[in-house]
C-alpha cells in the first residue's frame, strides 16, 4: 500500500486529491514540512512524499505522473500526441503559475527576512494574471485537456486555491467557474477534509 506523507495544506493536497479521484488505496501521514516523518521520507524535509515499499518518490508532479502512468488514470497514454500536449500544459502551469506563487511565498515568509524582496510580489501578480488568461484561452472543454480530468487540472485548481490565500488576482470568469466546479467534486472534498 502507498503512504502519502504530508499535510493537505501543502502541495500534498494534489496527491491526496488524485488518490481520491482514482480510488487508489493509501495511508496518510499528515506530516508538516521538516517534521520527523517528512525528513525520514525526504532528507530536505519537503512534502509531499510517496512511499511504496522501501522506495520513495518526492515532488507532487512526479508522484502524480508515476501514479497516473502506473494505474492508467487521469492521463493520456505515454508516447501519444495527447500526452505531449498534456505534459506541455503541466509544465506551463508549473512554470507560469506555481513558480510565481512559490516565489511570492518565499519573499513573504519563507526566506530569512534580510533576503526577502517584498516588492517582487507585484510584478509576479501581474505575470500570474497574464498566465491565467493564456491558460483560460487554451482550455479544450470542461477540463483543461478536454472532456476528462487530468493532472494539469489538479495542479491548476490547487494553484488557484493557493492564489486566493496569497491574495493574487482573481482568475476571470472562465477559470473561476472551472475552479468552483472542480472543488465541488466529491474526491476533492474528501481530500480537503484530511489533516
Amino acid at each position: 500500500m502507498y503512504q502519502v506523507i504530508g499535510t493537505r495544506i501543502t502541495r500534498t493536497l494534489r496527491v491526496l486529491w488524485m488518490m481520491e479521484e482514482a480510488g487508489i488505496p493509501y495511508t496518510h501521514i499528515p506530516a508538516r514540512p521538516r517534521d520527523a516523518d517528512a525528513a525520514a521520507a525526504n532528507p530536505s524535509g519537503k512534502v509531499p512524499a510517496l512511499r511504496e515499499g522501501d522506495q520513495v518518490i518526492t515532488d507532487s508532479t512526479a508522484i502524480m505522473t508515476y501514479l497516473a502512468d502506473k494505474h492508467g488514470v487521469l492521463t493520456a497514454p505515454a508516447g501519444t500526441m495527447e500526452r505531449a500536449q498534456q505534459d506541455a500544459m503541466t509544465l506551463q502551469i508549473l512554470d507560469e503559475v506555481d513558480a510565481l506563487l512559490w516565489a511570492a511565498a518565499r519573499h513573504s515568509f519563507i526566506l530569512p527576512e534580510e533576503h526577502r524582496v517584498p516588492a517582487i510580489k507585484d510584478p509576479m501578480k501581474w505575470e500570474y494574471a497574464r498566465s491565467l488568461e493564456r491558460i483560460a484561452a487554451a482550455m479544450r472543454g470542461e477540463f483543461l485537456m478536454g472532456d476528462a480530468l487530468t493532472i494539469p487540472d489538479i495542479l491548476l485548481v490547487h494553484c488557484l486555491r493557493w492564489a486566493e490565500t496569497a491574495k493574487f488576482p482573481e482568475p476571470g470568469d472562465t477559470l473561476a467557474a472551472y475552479h468552483a466546479r472542480l472543488q465541488d467534486r466529491p474526491a476533492f472534498r474528501r481530500a480537503v477534509a484530511l489533516p
